[in-house]
């Protein structure tokens, strides 16, 4: 069976949520958060690199439960507190990732980019309003700002209470050093400024929910996934599909256009219930393009590879459409029993 790109139309972005036209969005703006941020990244490079050791001490009583895992898990130094300038761990690790000219530039770089976070606090702070008003027992974490030297590293929680971003995977797409530590062109979109909020609530989301891959079918891991994808179109109602997808605006669009041919191939190709890793990962994470859904003809591909991340969001949308009465938190801690869900979802590709 030949599966052909049907023609692109141009369709709005916002299509691609559960309801057309917007959702009915809550009303956030009387929940207070205090989100409390700090740049370890400007920190860490206030430090007088001749005198390493007393600006580690100083450091040390700003980020208490922060600067050892920083230095000793995330980036490896074992300097593990000691703070002393003749440390080789200090020599050798820590001083040349603040005085070397590349870590410099690279410094540089983010500072220009952030040379305030503001614009990224209002956004997070936003993001937790919805959070709150979905889940209001919910404690909203610290947020750390770090620079962790192109580890590819986005985003990470250090424990229930803070959450930490790695401002050097947000420099936009076309940084030139990203191509030398091995991200391939089709992540762009992750490393645009604007995915930086989507980073961290998919990292809230999998702290709260973590993903149970053992012996799961496709269509199990595609409701996994897509309940996170809702979860993400909750809590940031204004941010495009492009956006929260890490697609591009051609790949959502095609996506809309081919919803069901894409249901289609899953199930003529016998994919839905398959559980060989080999076989459905491509579906599920991010690549390219979607394997064998455009033609070997075609010389550009337009479908992304998370097409079953796209797809599981659509039954959910189904399935919370059929049960207005089911919460997101609801949701969100139910066991999945794929057949059953998709068969309570009445999912109809358009």
């Amino acid at each position: 069976m030949r599966y052909l790109l049907i023609a692109i139309l141009p369709l709005c972005l916002f299509v691609g949520s559960c309801n057309n036209p917007a959702e009915n969005i809550p009303d956030v703006s009387g929940i207070k958060v205090a989100l409390d941020t700090r740049r370890f990244d400007q920190d860490l490079y206030a430090i007088d690199t001749n005198h390493i050791g007393e600006g580690l001490q100083k450091l040390l009583a700003k980020y208490p439960d922060f600067l050892n895992y920083f230095l000793d898990t995330t980036m490896a130094y074992g300097i593990y507190g000691n703070y002393n300038d003749t440390s080789r761990a200090i020599i050798d690790g820590l001083k040349p990732f603040l005085t070397f000219k590349d870590f410099v530039q690279l410094k540089d770089s983010i500072n220009s980019h952030y040379p305030d976070t503001k614009e990224t606090d209002a956004a997070l702070t936003d993001g937790f309003r919805f959070m709150k008003y979905y889940m209001p027992d919910y404690r909203i974490p610290k947020i750390i700002y770090v620079n962790m030297g192109l580890s590819k590293w986005p985003s990470f929680p250090l424990d229930p209470t803070t959450m930490c971003i790695g401002l050097d995977m947000f420099l936009g797409p076309q940084f030139p050093y990203y191509h030398s530590i091995g991200v391939p062109d089709y992540m762009g979109a992750h490393l645009r400024k604007s995915y930086l909020p989507v980073s961290l609530f998919s990292t809230v989301y999998q702290t709260l929910h973590p993903y149970n891959t053992d012996d799961k079918s496709l269509l199990d891991l595609m409701i996994q996934h897509g309940k996170e994808e809702y979860f993400l179109h909750k809590v940031l109602p204004h941010d495009p599909d492009s956006v929260l997808f890490g697609f591009t605006n051609l790949q959502v669009n095609w996506c809309l256009t081919n919803e069901e041919l894409i249901y289609n191939f899953f199930i003529h190709q016998n994919l839905l219930y398959d559980k060989e890793v080999h076989d459905i990962h491509p579906y599920i994470s991010d690549g390219p393009f979607a394997k064998g859904l455009e033609s070997g003809a075609d010389t550009v591909r337009v479908s992304p590879g998370n097409i079953g991340t796209w797809l599981g969001y659509r039954i959910v949308c189904s399935y919370m459409n059929r049960n207005p009465k089911v919460s997101l938190g609801e949701l969100l801690a139910q066991p999945i029993d794929a057949a059953r869900f998709l068969d309570e979802a009445k999912y109809k590709p358009k």
